[in-house]
């Protein structure tokens, strides 16, 4: 026989959904006190939804770090698109990340408000990048906007960069989650493969070292991917991916002078994969001419940038 009451659990999934460029990246990382989203100021960084896991006592919550939602212009835009809609639509509450330096919504604010409140599910607003401003002028301001707008389940403004208030945002986000058992082992930080992981590593390195022009014509293709984990007369990791373009010039700015450029996104992301993995890495990689692989619904599929 049992005495007292027993310890309440809560755990759910959390979207943090929002415009491209808000900082939803970089929350996620602060949230977990762990790179595990690539971050580059160039739109549209995150193509597909990939879940965190925070473990507190009596809590876990999975956060999802979405795609930023937008008006799209192509098969690939349509697929990011998707991919977010896909993980509100799967999600216990919906973070809606604003910028703190926003001062009113444009129409690209209101297709985003359109889709969250579609969700139908708990909405909290986050006002991010309070460090570039008066936090609570702007938590106010935004929160006002976005209650007119049909926001009405309160907010938290916040710092992903400066890591500041996020003990206030889990608190708020415990609040709003139902009592149920742990989704994942204490253990798992992620549900993305090593292999994910990695081909993101790379592509963060491109859009790092490389001009305006190329990044969104960039893909990266993981072709090879063998780990001492899965053979264990391996001691290096070996790691063999195509960096798809769509046009030539794009590839000889991938390249650089003598080949400069992409030794260099190879050094850069075989330290980071490196560090994730424990392993020594060797990383082969090529750089790849697809005219137009944007616009093919085949190619987005292929390259599992569509759930």
């Amino acid at each position: 026989m049992t005495t007292g009451r027993s310890r309440i659990f809560r755990s759910g999934v959390v979207a943090l959904a929002g415009k491209p460029n808000v900082g939803k990246s970089s929350l996620l990382n602060a949230l977990l006190d762990y790179k595990l989203a690539i971050v580059s100021e160039k739109p549209q960084t995150t193509r597909t939804s990939i879940r965190g896991v925070l473990n507190r006592r009596g809590l876990q919550v999975i956060f999802c770090d979405t795609p930023g939602l937008h008006l799209p212009k192509h098969a690939l835009g349509r697929a990011i698109v998707s991919n977010a809609e896909i993980a509100l639509a799967a999600c216990d509450v919906i973070c809606l990340v604003t910028d703190a330096t926003d001062t009113s919504l444009g129409p690209e604010d209101r297709e985003v408000v359109a889709k969250v409140l579609k969700a139908g599910r708990p909405v909290l607003l986050v006002v991010n990048k309070t460090d570039l401003m008066n936090g609570e002028t702007a938590a106010v301001r935004l929160a006002s906007l976005y209650r007119d707008a049909g926001i009405t389940g309160g907010g938290v403004s916040v710092s992903a960069k400066r890591k500041t208030k996020l003990d206030a945002l889990i608190d708020a986000i415990a609040c709003r989650l139902g009592e149920s058992s742990p989704i994942y082992d204490e253990d798992v930080l992620t549900d993305k493969p090593e292999r994910f992981l990695a081909s993101e590593m790379i592509r963060e390195k491109v859009l790092k070292l490389t001009e305006d022009e190329v990044p969104h014509s960039v893909a990266v293709d993981i072709e090879d991917y063998k780990s001492p984990d899965e053979y264990p007369e391996r001691d290096v990791l070996y790691i063999r991916a195509a960096l798809l373009v769509e046009r030539p010039g794009q590839k000889g700015i991938l390249l650089g002078e003598k080949g400069n450029r992409i030794r260099e996104i190879g050094r850069q992301a075989r330290k980071d994969i490196e560090s994730m993995t424990g392993h020594k890495v060797y990383l082969e990689l090529w750089v790849k001419v697809r005219p137009k692989w944007r616009q093919s619904e085949e190619a987005v599929r292929r390259l599992g940038l569509k759930e």
